[in-house]
């Protein structure tokens, strides 16, 4: 099952290795201290760094050592439930604003990467949804013919009898194209906003857990693997790496595992056979298979859930 040269580190790593950050003392006080140096800590640190206030990230291992760098490096509206389904929890109006955020941020990403001139392989291939039963196809269509007004997107509907223009296989059942669904290389994607954030003189420090944060007068005291910082303010950015060290948010965010794999060197006709649009692919199931070709065509990164038994919660 296993290349001879088989590692457990991710693929992207080979293709931008681990950052080298310098270490130094902790500053005793700050502006803003970011816990977490992934997208979101590091994409909070180039805005407070950049509105003048002065930053430090904080991060238990190295920068970006979590999913930031791991993933399958597939982006969409990431907003999974119905509108309907939306708004018999929280009303029309949040629903539709829930939806319209997750299309506000493909749009965005776009911008921002082009604009900030971020080399990370950034590509707008679409996205082919494939059904994995008649049944999922039926339903993926009525979905698609029947979108919210205002919360139109562009697509197109592949038939069962058209599928292997998207994808080398007759296991679906059809599917749709959203064309407007990106890919880009995480691991150079987090590396570039990495530069943007010291560019801005934000402060990174890999290797230094927080352990405990307590409000004090006009701000917060962080406890530290490595000192105390103190900090007029605090943005907790660990996702599902979220520990006991803030349990308000730690209830409120449930971590799904994944693991992403990336294949042996695919010969090219090979390669062009079975995924001739450069699509990134997902599938209909309940716990979604994902996958798309590396950005030099030459492997397959493949991903799928991990067994409930294997995410800590």
């Amino acid at each position: 099952m296993f290349a001879p040269d088989f590692k457990s580190e991710p693929y992207w790593w080979d293709r931008t290795p681990r950052p080298e950050m310098a270490v130094g003392d902790l500053p005793p006080s700050i502006d803003v201290a970011v816990v977490g140096s992934g997208y979101t800590g590091l994409n909070s640190a180039v805005v407070t760094a950049r509105g003048g206030r002065s930053t430090l990230v904080l991060d238990a291992y190295d920068a970006g050592f979590g999913c930031s760098t791991r993933n399958g490096g597939q982006i969409s509206t990431s907003v999974k439930p119905s509108l309907v389904e939306l708004t018999k929890r929280y009303g029309s109006q949040t629903a539709f604003d829930i939806l319209k955020e997750g299309q506000t941020a493909l749009s965005w990403i776009g911008d921002f990467i082009r604009n900030e001139e971020m080399d990370c392989d950034f590509m707008v291939p679409g996205r082919f949804h494939a059904a994995h039963s008649s049944r999922a196809f039926a339903k993926l269509v009525r979905q698609v013919k029947s979108q919210p007004r205002g919360l139109e997107v562009p697509y197109h509907i592949v038939e069962r009898s058209d599928q292997q223009a998207e994808i080398g296989t007759d296991s679906y059942h059809g599917g749709i194209v959203f064309e407007k669904h990106a890919s880009l290389d995480p691991a150079r994607y987090h590396k570039a906003l990495l530069n943007l954030a010291v560019a801005a003189e934000a402060q990174v420090a890999a290797h230094s857990r927080v352990i405990s944060i307590e409000e004090s007068g006009q701000g917060f005291v962080l406890r530290t693997s490595r000192g105390e910082v103190r900090a007029r303010d605090v943005v907790i950015a660990t996702n599902g790496y979220t520990s006991g060290l803030t349990p308000w948010l730690r209830r409120r965010v449930i971590p799904i595992g994944s693991y992403v794999i990336a294949t042996e060197p695919v010969e090219q006709g090979l390669m062009d056979r079975l995924m001739p649009t450069n699509r990134i692919v997902s599938d209909s199931r309940r716990v979604v298979y994902y996958y798309r070709p590396s950005p030099d065509r030459r492997r397959i990164v493949f991903g799928g859930r991990v067994s409930s038994t294997e995410t800590n919660t």
